[in-house]
C-alpha cells in the first residue's frame, strides 16, 4: 500500500527572494492581498502555515496609492486611546496627506495577516514601505514586478 505524505518546508530551507513593486496609481486593497500572499508564502508550492517562508517586499511610492469609489473620504479608521470615551477616527485621505501615509498600507496589509500570531508580526517585518520614489534595499537587487500593469483592474480609471 502506497503511503502518501506530505511535505513539510523546514525553517533552514527557505529562500526568500526580495520584490520591488511601485503603488504609484495602484488600488489598496488589491495591492495588500497581494503583498499578503507574497508576505506568507501562499504564492509557493512549498507553502507551510508554521513556517515563515515568505518574501522579503519594498514597495516605493506608497503615498500616491488610491482607492476606488468614494472610499478616500467617507471610509473610516477608528482607534482607541484606552482611556474612557477615547474613540478617535480618521480618514484615508488624512493620513495619505499627513505624516505617515504608508499607515495605510501597513495597516491594510497587516489586517490581512494571521491574527495575534507571532508569525504574523515576524512576517510583517518583512515589508518594507517607502512614502518617495526611492529605497535604501539596492544591494539586495530586488526583482521588479509590474503590479499596475498585471491587470487593468490594479489602476483605478478616473
Amino acid at each position: 500500500m502506497l503511503k502518501s505524505t506530505t511535505a513539510a518546508l523546514k525553517p533552514a530551507e527557505v529562500e526568500r527572494k526580495w520584490i520591488h513593486i511601485d503603488a504609484e496609481g495602484v488600488v489598496v486593497g488589491r495591492l495588500a492581498t497581494f503583498i499578503a500572499m507574497r508576505l506568507r508564502g501562499k504564492h509557493l508550492p512549498t507553502y507551510t502555515p508554521h513556517v515563515d517562508s515568505g518574501d522579503y517586499i519594498v514597495v516605493t511610492n506608497v503615498d500616491k496609492v488610491v482607492f476606488t469609489g468614494k472610499k478616500n473620504t467617507d471610509k473610516i479608521y477608528y482607534r482607541h486611546t484606552g482611556h474612557p470615551g477615547g474613540v478617535k477616527s480618521t480618514t484615508p485621505a488624512k493620513v495619505l496627506g499627513g505624516r505617515f501615509p504608508e499607515r495605510v498600507l501597513e495597516k491594510a496589509v497587516e489586517r490581512m495577516m494571521p491574527k495575534e500570531s507571532p508569525l504574523a508580526r515576524s512576517q510583517m517585518t518583512h515589508l518594507r514601505l517607502f512614502a518617495g520614489a526611492t529605497h535604501d534595499h539596492d544591494a539586495q537587487q530586488p526583482e521588479t514586478i509590474d503590479f499596475a500593469g498585471r491587470s487593468a483592474k490594479n489602476t483605478r480609471s478616473i
